[in-house]
């Protein structure tokens, strides 16, 4: 039996829960989340792995105090001397939707109206936008030109791209429900906001020419067919009247463009309402067409043509098809005689052509029982200004004329080929989205989008495929390539196939296109106005405004705008391939994002149309890719280029959606499958770049502290490789979730403001120091994990209050050391530079005392990659020893330098050994003393106190009950008295007494430790010699020693540190990872 689910989200449950619940469940509720807390252990728990575990005693290897510093990195981390001496060995080492959709659709305005079926919802409007000028005004040309076989290839190609765009699109709108928005919506939530944006806007340009085509299909109509003496520009001679027909066009088009928006925007109601008066129109004109070819069969009509030769004449010019008449036995000359020749006496000298050719007149529709489509069914292309000829007349050659223009001939006005002919087809078959933009208007339209759409485009590809087939079989050659009809009057072609009159064709056609440019005027600003509602597309947002009731007045005025621009062309064949490939464009993306739902199996993707297969979808996507090559490849080149300026336009200022599109989807598939390629495992030096864990300090508000850590990130990546910034916050996750948000909310919109690019990733921990440990295992994915951490210098470490920040630093040199991962640390940090500074001029200096695989060598060239950076210069500087040869040591490094293609200055600096100071001695001791009495003064704290602090700090740690606090009490009783006499206090007092003074007399009178004395000789002396050369150095980059392995040194370990650097600005501590990081192999 089936199951039902209902899945709530954890957020949606919180928000219902709250005003539905009585107050008695909700604390029940609260009481075991209380017990859910206390159950854990509570327990601070360490992990401190030594940096090194074998033990090994090298006192006597070194035996020199300069290096004393960093005698516990020799046995991983080579001198540089020793580095540089085998250089010529020198190696690599191997190595959900829903809320969205609630809060988009809060904002639209329900409009209650009548809910529609298949028939009048789908299949009629579809039928009117697709049946429509083309049909009427350039099919039969199409035919005469192309052949009938040529011609159905044409057709049949652009069919199945339509229907294979339809199953796809019958598959996303049955996808769960499509509100008003039609192809835009189901692309922008298909395939993302980017590629919506793009697609939606060329849809909308294909919609807007297809205006401009319509009204320009309107006029031909009317200047041609129904009244040519309404043209106000007047043609002188022949050679002139292209140019007066465009004049004329510009001009009826821009008034009846202003007319149409007038009628859209005072009264769009109406055009809705004749919608079914037009497609009326259309559905009598093919009526018509199919009742003139069933009478051409017993009676066809007589439209005769007169033929020169093999040529076509056109009749607007003289009545008679004859040289001469004979009348009262009298032979009189004609109006075509005095057309060719110079007068109309008989011995007139006339055109060498009209003297050796006769005239002869056939008729222009023969019948479909006539055989005249064997004649019909191959190509005849020509160029322009050619003579239509009917190949099959004989003729006499002649001369070439030098006024073939003056003549009465019927020219081809364009140069015709296949691909300019599909590219002037393909506009009639577009209009299938008519039935999808309509889906907020239908009973069902997960079951009428399918049936009906699929339904239209059969009958009309039918319509279409037979009209042809049709034209071919009754109409002769000559007249289906006479564009304009010249040669039969001036009537429309496919006029004269049609029953009762040509009249029904002309009149039917003209209110036809009429509408059909209504519709497009009313529809295309209201894509344009969904489009900017949603507010992908920053510089269309006014767009979205209109009038009280919603109608897109802006919108409409953009609208005529563009639409005017197709009226400036003037040209119904220069206009039709524009809009080809915005809609071919358009249908390619419908296609692309049902190929792409169904090869990603998303849970979401379960459409109830189940005719759709993913090869069908990528096979109506190349179709459309090939048939935009096809009509005109610079089109096809300029209409991708505005589509692609719109997708990184919107990538780049748009606003941010998600609507678990399927392109986001196809991302994290490609994530995956990219991360599962990456070896889990270190890299090839060649390819080894600094993948940045930023470890960040966090204020009690959840502000950043030192914000030039985010600034120094970004000048040292520059966009490329990982970054993940990370914080800690103490506590408990189910008390601090809310503060988490807040940080990473927080924490985002500091990196976005310095523009750095990566990821955030807050954790909560019992402690600080846990937390940074979790960060530094768990951080990143398979592959793509950091090897570099980057934190501040803790600059209270001295501070009493602080007494954790230290140690928490220390563990964090360990663990990094221990996951064999790489350690900068930055001291100084906030006076770093900002991204908005320029360093004009400067150094950035490089102490290499030991070899860390080459961190200190990269680091600066990457830097200097950046803005901040560039123009500072990269000096190196190496210390040498008693018996290090100074000299070769620095040919060695400037070679090393060479191969590595690095630019810097190489100074080799003179460490001579010496006695050490007495001041370093004063120094080791009074460091050591000062942590001996802050353990001393740790230790002097009455049991009081003790006892107050272990209890507090139990009952933070395991956020216990009363009862619980009782029984942790009564588990120490050795160290916590909970009932104190008289007695007891004093003596203990008196005891506390005494063991202070003994302890603060063994402080004064102890003598220092000789290995942190060494140590502490190198700190002093490296840092003298560091100040001398590197003061005013922008940056300074230094070895970082590694801690002590017995912890008990670890504080005075902060003091080397301190003195190492004291004096310098800006340092960066860098520490390596133990491998190589940079090459000099190519």
């Amino acid at each position: 039996m089936p199951t039902s689910f209902t899945v709530v989200p954890v957020e949606a449950q919180g928000e219902e829960r709250g005003p539905a619940e009585p107050d008695g469940q909700r604390l029940e509720d609260e009481e075991d989340d209380e017990r859910d807390r206390v159950s854990g252990d509570g327990t601070a728990r360490e992990s401190s792995p030594f940096i090194n575990n074998a033990e090994m005693d090298r006192a006597n290897m070194y035996e020199g105090k300069n290096m004393a510093l960093f005698e516990e990195e020799m046995d991983s981390n080579p001198m540089v001397s020793s580095l540089l001496n085998k250089l010529a060995n020198y190696t690599n080492l191997t190595q959900g939707v829903v809320e969205h959709e609630a809060d988009e659709d809060s904002k639209r305005k329900e409009v209650k109206v009548p809910r529609m079926g298949t028939f009048i919802g789908v299949y009629l409007p579809c039928l009117q936008n697709i049946l429509g000028v083309i049909l009427f005004l350039r099919l039969t040309w199409i035919v005469g030109t192309a052949g009938v076989l040529e011609s159905f290839i044409i057709v049949f190609m652009c069919c199945a791209c339509t229907m294979l765009t339809a199953i796809s699109m019958s598959a996303i709108a049955t996808n769960g429900v499509v509100p008003a928005g039609g192809s835009y919506y189901m692309i922008s939530r298909s395939l993302g906001p980017e590629f919506g944006g793009a697609v939606g806007l060329c849809f909308y340009l294909g919609t807007t020419f297809a205006g401009a085509m319509y009204i320009l299909g309107t006029i031909e109509i009317l200047l041609t067919y129904i009244s040519p003496s309404a043209a106000i520009f007047k043609a002188e001679s022949a050679a002139d009247e292209a140019e007066a027909m465009l004049n004329n066009m510009r001009v009826y088009g821009t008034c009846i463009i202003i007319l149409m928006a007038i009628v859209v925007f005072v009264g769009v109601k109406y055009v809705n309402k004749l919608a079914l008066v037009f497609l009326a129109c259309v559905i009598l004109s093919i009526i018509a067409i199919y009742a003139g070819v069933i009478k051409t069969a017993f009676d066809p009509p007589d439209f005769p043509i007169c033929l020169l030769g093999n040529r076509t004449l056109s009749k607007r010019s003289f009545d008679v098809c004859a040289k001469f008449t004979e009348s009262n036995n009298e032979t009189k000359t004609t109006t075509l005689w005095s057309l060719f020749c110079d007068s109309s006496l008989l011995n007139a000298t006339c055109d060498d052509y009209f003297s050796l050719n006769n005239v002869t007149e056939i008729q222009g529709i023969p019948g479909i029982m006539s055989g005249v489509l064997s004649d019909n069914l191959w190509s005849t292309y020509s160029e322009k200004g050619s003579i239509v000829e009917k190949k099959a007349q004989s003729s006499v050659a002649a001369s070439e004329e030098t006024k073939m223009g003056e003549l009465p001939y019927v020219f081809t006005d364009i140069m015709t080929y296949f691909t300019m002919l599909v590219g002037i087809y393909f506009p009639s078959v577009t209009g299938i989205m008519a039935g999808s933009n309509r889906s907020g208007d239908l009973k069902d339209a997960q079951k009428s989008i399918p049936t009906g759409t699929i339904l239209a485009i059969s009958t009309t590809s039918f319509i279409y495929l037979s009209c042809i087939v049709l034209f071919g079989a009754c109409i002769e050659g000559v007249i289906l390539r006479d564009k304009f009809g010249e040669a039969v009057n001036g009537n429309l072609v496919v006029g004269t196939l049609a029953w009762p009159s040509p009249w029904v064709i002309v009149i039917g056609s003209f209110f036809s296109t009429c509408g059909a440019g209504l519709q497009s005027l009313t529809g295309a600003p209201r894509l344009l106005q969904a489009i900017a509602r949603d507010g992908i597309v920053p510089f269309i947002q006014v767009f979205g405004h209109g009038k009280a009731n919603g109608e897109p007045t802006w919108a409409l005025l953009l609208t005529a705008g563009i639409c005017e621009i197709g009226i400036l062309i003037a040209s119904l064949d220069s206009v039709a391939p524009i809009l080809s490939m915005f809609f071919l464009m358009c249908y390619m993306f419908v296609n692309l994002a049902c190929a792409v739902q169904t090869l990603l199996r998303t849970p979401n993707w379960r459409p109830r149309f189940k005719y759709y297969h993913w090869t069908l979808s990528f096979l109506g996507m190349s179709l459309c890719l090939a048939l935009m090559f096809i009509c005109s490849w610079y089109y096809a080149l300029i209409a991708m280029l505005i589509a692609g300026c719109i997708y990184k336009y919107i990538e780049y200022r748009g606003a941010e959606k998600e609507w678990g599109d399927g392109i986001r989807g196809l991302s994290l598939n490609a994530a995956r499958y990219a991360l599962l390629r990456v070896e889990d495992g270190p890299p090839h030096t060649k390819n080894w770049r600094p993948q940045l864990l930023v470890l960040l300090n966090l204020d009690s508000e959840q502000l950043v502290k030192h914000p030039r850590l985010l600034s120094f990130t970004s000048q040292l990546k520059a966009g490329k490789g990982l970054t993940i910034v990370g914080s800690v916050l103490q506590g408990v996750y189910l008390d601090k979730c809310t503060e988490a948000q807040k940080a990473e909310e927080n924490v985002k919109a500091l990196m976005g403001v310095e523009k750095t690019k990566g990821f955030c990733q807050i954790v909560v921990s019992p402690n600080f120091r846990d937390g940074i440990s979790y960060l530094i295992q768990s951080a990143g994915l398979g592959g793509m994990k950091h090897n570099t951490v980057l934190m501040a210098w803790p600059q209270s470490w001295k501070e009493t209050e602080n007494r954790f920040s230290w140690k928490n630093f220390v563990d964090t040199v360990r663990e990094t050391t221990a996951a064999q991962q790489a350690l900068l640390v930055a001291k100084n940090i906030d006076l770093f530079p900002t991204n908005q500074e320029r360093f004009t001029e400067g150094n950035i200096d490089v102490w290499w005392i030991v070899h860390d695989g080459g961190m200190l060598m990269l680091l600066p060239f990457l830097l200097r990659q950046h803005k901040v950076w560039r123009k500072c210069k990269m000096r190196i500087f190496t210390v040498a020893q008693m018996d290090d040869n100074s000299i070769q040591m620095k040919k060695d490094l400037q070679m090393f330098l060479y191969h590595l293609r690095l630019n810097a200055e190489v100074e080799v600096v003179e460490m001579f050994e010496n006695d050490i100071s007495a001041f370093t001695y004063e120094k080791t001791l009074m460091m050591e003393q000062r942590s001996q009495m802050l353990k001393q003064m740790q230790l002097s704290k009455n049991e009081r106190e003790r006892e107050a602090q272990l209890i507090h700090d139990r009952n933070t740690a395991s956020h216990s009950a009363p009862a619980v606090k009782a029984s942790v009490a009564a588990a120490v009783p050795e160290k916590v008295q909970m009932t104190w006499t008289k007695e007891k206090f004093v003596a203990e007092k008196h005891k506390n007494k005494d063991s202070n003074a003994s302890g603060f007399k063994d402080i004064f009178n102890m003598k220092p430790n000789q290995s942190n004395v060494r140590r502490m000789h190198t700190a002093v002396k490296l840092n003298g010699v560091v100040l001398n050369k590197s003061q005013h150095a922008q940056l300074v980059l230094l070895n970082m020693p590694g801690p002590p392995k017995n912890r008990k040194g670890d504080e005075n370990y902060m003091e080397f540190l301190e003195v190492l650097t004291e004096g310098l600005d800006r340092v960066l501590l860098v520490r390596g990872s133990g491998r190589e990081v940079i090459t000099i192999y190519s």
